[in-house]
């Protein structure tokens, strides 16, 4: 939480494979009549029934339309798999439990606001049981859809005490949380043992897993959080999908996924692993200023603290501190098989991008790939972590096609540590700098002023590129390049399991026969 090659795997095969397991259809669904055709869970389905909850209604009704239940535990305790439950409008201040599931045979539960309306579940004065609870919690559930609720105003000021907005754990498969509004979830005690999270995932279980989960559009802002994560994915959860979502406004880490917490009863299962972090928009994210953390830019837009086999792609992270780290807290453990690849990442308090542990009694980062990215103007805090930082225990990862453009800090390159003759492989990168910078790339604790230094003194980026990017905007943040830029068809294609098949903006990943430098290809 936030305070030799290998030829077993392949990045091709796992491109493949993320597409295959976490990129089912996400379709909105709707309150309608029972029998009508929906989609849920990206499958076709026609509910069993339809159910409706209202501020007005009453849990001995039938609910109906007419006669809506008063409760949405009521709800969720009454209706059958394959059930669709209408919440209407207005404030509901309960706590939500959901303990049954859905089936393959008659498809999800359904829990969401009716369609034009906006159904709150509003902590205000609620407790948090056994130390650690959510507004709207899912154990060992299954076949589940929740979408389009608010879940707000759920605080402590006990460490003994977690409050949560959505909450998953123990085991569960086909779960989907869609187009939620998180926020205003906090913790005000002090010191690392205060956490608060917005939404969060805990795989509980061994080996039955989380999998086959789905968090696509949810809007998540104003948490106050303690040592924890906005959102985080956490122990024996598999085969995910996180994507499309806005997280903002927090003072900690806003997407983590993790691993080696104990969260899970067997070491072999307890690491987030086999998912896709993609097309998410993360901004204003810092740990500066919170009590676990005093006046540290510590907090990562996104973190993958001992994850396996994740795809990170086509994000946008701006204005948080870190602003995607690739590592481990625990000794002897690793982040691996890690692609990190066309996103953007610019206006960070400190290093843009990271891998390598903090800290040489923590662990560190294997085989992870950071291809065709664009870093601008990162470590606006001139904390010397530069755009891109590699720290303790990195072995065999790759920094390939990205564009790093850093502001008059000028750290391009920050390699401090001396405890791996060969962390990182790079090439094929186009360097530059604000006017009035002085360029700096650190290897082994050496800084060098020159592209000719840096490279003769690594033996790193033999075919880098040391010249003005040409991007179309840069003052608004339009990191395009122009059609003359250096970018234009310099890169090297590592084929489309590395690379992608997308730019940042959706645009074929490769045009014009040969392959941009940088997220966007021209």
């Amino acid at each position: 939480m936030g305070c030799t090659p290998n030829a077993t795997f392949s990045f091709a095969l796992f491109g493949v494979l993320v597409g295959l397991i976490v990129s089912s259809p996400v379709s909105a669904v709707s309150c309608q009549r029972a029998g009508d055709t929906i989609m849920a869970n990206g499958f076709e389905q026609s509910p069993q029934q339809a159910f409706y909850v209202a501020t007005n209604g009453s849990n001995a009704g039938q609910g109906s339309a007419t006669a809506p239940w008063k409760t949405i535990q009521y709800a969720v305790d009454t209706v059958a798999a394959g059930d669709l439950i209408c919440v209407r409008g207005g404030v509901y201040n309960e706590l939500v439990t959901i303990t049954q599931s859905g089936s393959a045979q008659a498809g999800p539960i359904l829990l969401q606001s009716v369609p034009g309306e906006t159904a709150v579940i509003d902590g205000t004065g609620l407790p948090i049981p056994d130390g650690q609870y959510g507004l709207l919690t899912l154990i060992d559930a299954s076949w589940i859809t929740v979408q389009g609720l608010e879940l707000r105003n759920y605080s402590t000021a006990s460490t003994a005490n977690v409050p949560i907005g959505l909450y998953v754990t123990g085991a569960g498969t086909q779960i989907r949380l869609i187009g939620n509004h998180i926020h205003d979830i906090h913790t005000t005690a002090n010191g690392c043992a205060a956490n608060a999270f917005g939404l969060k995932v805990d795989g509980t279980r061994a080996p039955q897993s989380i999998n086959q989960l789905s968090i696509h559009g949810n809007e998540i802002h104003d948490l106050t959080l303690g040592c924890s994560e906005s959102f985080s994915l956490d122990g024996n959860v598999e085969n995910w999908e996180i994507s499309a979502n806005r997280v903002y406004d927090t003072n900690n880490i806003a997407i983590g996924a993790i691993g080696f917490e104990g969260i899970a009863p067997n070491p072999a299962f307890d690491q987030a692993r086999d998912g896709a972090i993609r097309e998410n928009t993360i901004y204003n994210i810092s740990s500066f200023g919170n009590p676990a953390y005093g006046n540290e830019y510590a907090a990562d837009g996104i973190y993958v603290d001992g994850g396996t086999r994740i795809l990170i792609e086509r994000n946008l992270v701006h204005h948080a501190d870190i602003g995607i780290e690739v590592a481990s807290e625990h000794a002897g453990r690793t982040s691996s098989d890690v692609i990190v690849r066309n996103n953007i990442v610019h206006s960070g308090n400190s290093a843009g991008i990271s891998i390598g542990g903090y800290d040489s009694s923590v662990g560190g980062s294997l085989r992870v790939d950071i291809i065709g990215n664009t870093l601008f103007r990162n470590d606006q805090a001139n904390t010397g972590s530069g755009e891109f930082q590699i720290q303790y225990h990195a072995t065999e990862n790759r920094f390939i096609n990205n564009i790093v453009h850093a502001g008059t800090a000028g750290y391009l390159v920050n390699a401090f540590t001396t405890d791996s003759s060969l962390p990182v492989e790079l090439d094929e990168n186009l360097y530059w700098l604000d006017a009035g910078g002085q360029a700096a790339w650190v290897w082994q604790g050496v800084e060098y002023a020159s592209l000719a230094a840096w490279r003769s003194a690594s033996g790193q980026d033999a075919n880098a590129l040391f010249d003005d990017p040409e991007f179309l905007a840069p003052a608004g943040f339009d990191l395009r390049v122009q059609p003359g830029s250096p970018a234009v068809n310099t890169g090297i294609n590592l084929g489309a399991g590395v690379v992608g098949t997308s730019d940042f903006a959706g645009n074929l990943r490769v045009m014009g026969g040969a392959i941009d430098i940088g997220a966007h290809e021209r």
